[in-house]
């Protein structure tokens, strides 16, 4: 049996449906991560009483968490509780809670990095505190944590393929699916998965590059 004949249009099909599906969770994850990783970041940079402390404990907990374990807590335990989600928001919550936890930290070192008298001097002009926020320290931080934060979301790809164990019909899942019928197929789904997370994690690495260069051209 040729190498090939695992390339069928009907294997073809299913692997790039299951690619959509990874693309859609990855697109959905990223915009709500880097939402929510920027409040918590910016509420932990504030050093706001008591709320500050209790982010960064939350913050904590999740880092030290395998991220296998947030997903059977989100598909598993919460139905426990009366919470209930389909399998494709089960694997979206969970890579949101855990990458919203890591970015966190990239948006609190970038805003770290920015010179204190930054913010003394824009409320020294009278602008308020989320004034200068906005308009002075995100900007300046922001390009600094471009290549990390793209380096996260390169992982983040890459973690939407644990999903599969809740079997979410991912490119993983549906690589998995075909091989499992015929076992002359495993190395030719395994050279597929590579090639198709090493496309889009690719291009994810070229936009860092494109920032960081972008940075040091100012």
């Amino acid at each position: 049996m040729s190498f090939f004949d695992a390339f069928s249009f009907i294997n073809l099909r299913f692997l790039l449906d299951g690619l959509i599906v990874t693309i859609e969770v990855s697109l959905v994850s990223i915009i709500l991560s880097f939402l929510f990783g920027a409040i918590m970041g910016t509420l932990r940079f504030s050093a706001i009483p008591f709320v500050s402390r209790i982010v960064g404990l939350i913050v904590d907990i999740i880092r030290n968490l395998p991220l296998l374990l947030i997903i059977f807590f989100t598909y598993f335990a919460l139905p426990q509780i009366g919470i209930k989600f389909d399998i494709f928001w089960s694997a979206v919550i969970a890579l949101t809670i855990f990458e919203s936890a890591m970015l966190s930290e990239i948006f609190r070192a970038g805003l770290n990095a920015v010179p204190k008298g930054q913010m003394e001097a824009g409320l020294s002009t009278g602008l308020t505190y989320l004034q200068v926020m906005f308009s002075i320290m995100i900007p300046q931080a922001f390009r600094s944590m471009v290549p990390a934060i793209v380096s996260q979301l390169i992982s983040l790809v890459k973690d939407t393929s644990l999903a599969v164990i809740i079997s979410l019909p991912e490119f993983t899942h549906n690589a998995k699916i075909i091989y499992g019928q015929n076992s002359n197929y495993v190395i030719p789904m395994y050279v597929a998965l590579t090639l198709g997370y090493f496309v889009i994690c690719y291009l994810l690495s070229l936009l860092s590059k494109y920032f960081e260069t972008k940075r040091y051209s100012y």
